[in-house]
């Protein structure tokens, strides 16, 4: 690899199948802004309450959260392009059923299930990307928040425009794109998978690399910041008075400032302070920010600031984040990001309907300040352990 290679056209000059990689997870993340704008419509019309509704983000983030353990397995034996390729049809299938579902438990269920689907995809994704990328780790991993960005911020503009329609168009506007996905995926991945894990990974593969107090370190921390994270996703829609269009331009907003903080931002963080410390700056911010929005609740436009704001902050985060898993234990890459993603997405399993339920039995403000108190332990937590994870800032500087 050249130098200009490397310093130049490192980030752009990508096999075909990276770009088919980065299309397809443009779609699956549209798939949870699309969602966001309709969550009042939804407890509208299926005369479902706040914390009933939450619950979609709930079953979906239990169900990743456990099916991130079998990711390794599956892909390890069917290879990444059909680990991908499946996870897309199960996605496609179950956000199709719940747009012609009828009532709010079946509804929970089939997100359960779309969970299961973007299990498959999103940890395979990212070790795709990674594995097939020409320009190292880093860079690969900035390609894959870029689309996670691009997605988020997308999906809830066109989820706010398809949800005003009715809130059914979402989910199926969902299973639309996912076929556009798996045919692009299945055209533009190579057939043969040159990056096939040489060995098949065990079941036990993603709790043994939790061994490792790094990594262990990092998905606690995950965790208690996705209190924070799914408080203001599910939460927050609820308290804007918003309607789905304005809801879908509020989301695009913070969508737009975590794609362009996670692409081009972070990267300058990391160069200027190191990951640690700029990890624990952004959760701090955050903290602060949900403690503004607990404080004033009630005053519209400092709830709809706030959680555009938030945008640059996770934004910020997520590379952070995940370019530390990615460097912190001497595991398959695959592997650690299952078991990073088994942790974090347990705390976004919990705060959503826990947000919703002590919104309804105390006061609204309470979800935002429960979510700050999180993500203010988690920033204690990394601190505690500061010398389980520096090495992180010493691999990225070498690379």
């Amino acid at each position: 690899m050249t130098s200009k290679t490397q310093k130049e056209g490192s980030l752009l000059a990508q096999p075909k199948a990276v770009w088919a990689v980065f299309f397809a997870s443009i779609i699956a993340f549209m798939g949870l802004g699309l969602v966001d704008p309709i969550l009042p419509a939804i407890a509208n019309k299926l005369n479902a309450t706040p914390s009933q509704v939450t619950l979609l983000f709930t079953s979906y983030n239990a169900v990743m959260a456990v099916a991130m353990l079998i990711t390794g397995t599956v892909s390890s034996r069917i290879g990444i392009k059909w680990t991908l390729l499946t996870g897309i049809v199960i996605i496609a299938l179950f956000s199709a059923l719940g747009g012609l579902s009828n009532d709010i438990w079946t509804l929970v269920g089939l997100r359960g299930g779309w969970g299961l689907g973007n299990a498959l995809f999103v940890a395979t994704a990212l070790a795709a990307i990674v594995s097939l990328s020409n320009s190292g780790t880093a860079k690969a991993i900035i390609l894959y928040e870029a689309a996670i960005g691009l997605g988020i911020s997308v999906g809830p503009l066109l989820g706010g425009w398809l949800g005003a329609i009715s809130w059914r168009g979402p989910f199926l506007g969902v299973a639309t794109l996912m076929v556009i996905a798996f045919i692009g995926l299945s055209t533009l991945m190579p057939k043969t998978n040159t990056h096939a894990v040489k060995s098949k990974t065990s079941l036990l593969d993603p709790f043994r690399a939790l061994k490792h107090r790094s990594l262990l370190v990092f998905g606690i921390a995950a965790g208690l910041y996705n209190f924070g994270f799914f408080t203001l996703l599910a939460y927050a829609p609820f308290v804007m008075g918003l309607d789905e269009h304005g809801l879908g331009f509020v989301f695009l907003g913070w969508g737009i400032l975590l794609a362009i903080t996670s692409v081009f931002m972070a990267p300058k963080l990391q160069q200027w302070l190191g990951t640690i410390k700029s990890m624990c700056i952004m959760l701090s911010l955050f903290a602060l920010l949900l403690v503004v929005m607990g404080i004033w609740t009630s005053t519209q436009w400092v709830v709809i600031a706030a959680v555009i704001l938030a945008g640059a902050l996770l934004g910020n985060n997520n590379t952070l984040i995940t370019t530390a898993v990615m460097n912190a234990a001497p595991v398959e890459r695959s592997t650690a990001s299952a078991a990073y993603s088994f942790l974090r997405f347990l705390g976004g399993a919990v705060a959503p309907f826990m947000a919703g339920k002590l919104a309804e039995v105390y006061n609204p403000n309470l979800p935002f300040f429960i979510g700050a108190v999180f993500v203010f332990i988690s920033v204690l937590f990394i601190w505690f352990n500061y010398k389980h994870v520096k090495h992180v800032d010493y691999v990225e500087s070498t690379h």
